[in-house]
């Protein structure tokens, strides 16, 4: 069975003052990205598809046009497609506000790359590490997923996906028996250095072993009708406001509290570590080399 690593890469990085997708940390140059695909292909991932602003392609070409001439575990060539997020994807319903450049959240991420996603996939962000015991879970588990009415998430600890050098949003996960119950999407999480963390929004304290979302989903292609109803009527409710987005997390709470989805937690013993501020850079880069020093990754991922 063929599974495609959809990545979502469109984001501008404005907190971190830059973009960040593309910021060379590895030893040779490698981004964050590389390792992700990286890790997939070592899973048994076969297809890459790329979710970018058009003007990225020749860039990303440049990057990565080195996975044309690379095999999945099953001997077949890897499949490589970039999709473009941008406003031609908007339904003609709605009019996009004066002055919005910025896309409209991971939902409509997702739902650009729906025309070329026919397998089961896992959905992450560019600019996170996940580790390969991540993809291995995940390629498992989307080989026994059921084609409707399921998804699948990896779940981190809230204290190891924190920054303290400002404030994070993630997706706070309930667990029952072994499902998602549901996500609360919360902004403006602050990690202190006695590694306390607080909801600054509702002036209170988080529990530090709390299971978060990093946007690391597993989904079947009947993911993507549901993608469309939400994304029109999150449209329909969010008007003239310029900055509104619909994140997966939101969708994905909304399908299991309406019976659309069951959603599987799936636990992971590998590293996550990302960077969501420049201050971030140091130990993310200190992180990989050393993962290089130890073996788990060869002295380039583009050899």
């Amino acid at each position: 069975m063929k599974l495609s690593l959809v990545i979502m890469a469109a984001g501008l990085g404005s907190r971190y003052g830059g973009n960040k997708q593309v910021d060379g940390l590895g030893p040779h140059g490698e981004i964050l990205m590389e390792y992700s695909i990286h890790d997939a292909l070592r899973a048994g991932f076969g297809k890459i598809v790329f979710i970018i602003k058009p003007e990225m392609r020749e860039m990303m070409e440049r990057l990565c046009g080195y996975l044309t001439r690379r095999t999945a575990l099953d001997g077949s060539p890897v499949e490589v497609e970039y999709v473009f997020q941008d406003f031609s994807s908007i339904p003609d319903f709605y009019p996009i506000p004066e002055g919005r450049t910025r896309p409209f959240g991971t939902v409509h991420a997702l739902l650009c790359a729906a025309d070329v996603v026919r397998e089961p996939c896992c959905v992450i962000n560019a600019d996170d590490f996940y580790g390969l015991d991540a993809y291995q879970t995940m390629a498992q588990t989307l080989r026994r997923l059921p084609k409707e009415g399921h998804a699948a998430m990896v779940g981190y600890l809230l204290k190891n996906t924190a920054s303290l050098h400002g404030t994070v949003t993630r997706g706070i996960c309930i667990r029952r028996e072994g499902f998602l119950d549901s996500v609360q999407e919360t902004r403006n999480i602050q990690l202190y250095p006695d590694g306390t963390l607080r909801d600054l929004g509702a002036d209170r304290p988080l529990d530090p072993d709390a299971v978060v979302s990093m946007n690391f989903w597993g989904f079947a292609p009947s993911i993507f009708p549901l993608l469309r109803q939400d994304f029109q009527n999150f449209l329909r409710s969010a008007g003239d406001d310029a900055r509104a987005e619909r994140l997966l997390p939101e969708m994905v709470d909304r399908q299991i509290r309406e019976g659309g989805l069951k959603v599987f937690v799936l636990p992971s013993s590998g590293q996550w570590f990302g960077m969501t501020y420049r201050q971030d850079r140091q130990a993310v880069a200190q992180a990989l080399k050393q993962l290089h020093e130890r073996g788990e990754y060869p002295e380039s991922l583009r050899d």
